[in-house]
């Protein structure tokens, strides 16, 4: 038994922005990135590498979330494309059309879903795999126990591949993500933290509120410690602000169990009429697991 999460807007962002060619549904919507997403779900449920037992897809929709209320700054659904925009609940739709759980994030965030549904699940299940390149998901990862996989660039990161590549372990990527920034969700960052810098004290200490607010304290001396010291004074409030940005609820109400997880194929007849709503007959034959009690 495995537990496959997925960030659904990025997948969805990410079939948007593809080369794949446009395509439009009869009554003449843009329908390009929902149809990509059909079509990457699909090679995923078809992956005899990947398993799939149990899954689901979290969303954000809308795109704000209780985050936007602690700081003006953080990631809106701001030059969002309206063709993409528009294509948030059909997406949803079409999801739940191949048969699969669906978190619409409403005052939460999808990776917020994916965080909870990993510390609920972890101990149930063979393995947890998020798939989701996002840094913030770093946090969740245990072990070989919950991996993060980014299918785009076919890499799994556990959690010394973690270790190697953020230079802290999961429990400090909030507190990196505080001082080094993070461009996608917003987050700004102390001025003068690099990566090299923020991951040496970060090893050192652990946390943002163990670092010695005097550098002659500092076990470790990463370049300009003196001007990083007297930064971290002077923004301790803002730091603290933006590692409770980054960091993931592990309690957002989802009402599914485990068992409503698992995905027992393609609904036949629904999935059908979606191909037909949105222009699509090649798609009508790939699934390759029709649900039991499908007509």
């Amino acid at each position: 038994m495995r537990l496959h999460l997925v960030d659904g807007t990025y997948e969805l962002y990410r079939a948007h922005f593809s080369p794949r060619p446009g395509h439009s549904a009869p009554d003449g919507r843009d329908v390009k990135a929902t149809v990509g997403l059909v079509s990457s779900m699909l090679a995923l449920l078809h992956d005899d590498a990947e398993a799939v037992t149990h899954v689901a897809l979290a969303f954000d929709n809308p795109i704000r979330s209780f985050r936007n209320a602690l700081f003006a700054g953080y990631k809106s659904d701001e030059g969002v494309p309206p063709e993409l925009h528009a294509q948030f609940d059909l997406a949803e739709d079409a999801m739940r059309a191949l048969g699969l759980t669906v978190w619409s994030m409403k005052d939460f965030e999808a990776d917020d879903a994916l965080a909870t549904a990993s510390a609920r699940w972890a101990g149930q299940v063979e393995q947890v795999r998020l798939l989701t390149p996002d840094k913030d998901l770093g946090q969740c990862v245990r072990g070989r126990q919950v991996v993060q996989v980014d299918r785009k660039q076919q890499k799994e990161l556990d959690e010394d591949a973690v270790r190697a590549k953020l230079g802290v372990p999961p429990a400090s990527v909030p507190d990196l993500l505080a001082l080094v920034g993070d461009d996608a969700d917003g987050i700004p960052g102390l001025p003068g933290f690099g990566e090299k810098g923020a991951s040496a004290l970060l090893c050192a200490y652990g946390h943002l509120d163990a670092i010695p607010p005097d550098a002659a304290s500092w076990s470790v001396r990463p370049r300009g410690a003196e001007k990083l010291a007297a930064t971290l004074r002077e923004h301790r409030e803002d730091a603290l602000l933006y590692r409770r940005l980054a960091t993931l609820v592990t309690d957002a109400p989802l009402a599914e169990s485990l068992e409503d997880l698992a995905w027992a194929g393609v609904p036949r007849a629904r999935y059908l009429a979606l191909c037909d709503s949105l222009g699509l007959t090649t798609l009508k034959t790939r699934p390759k697991r029709w649900a039991a009690d499908a007509p």
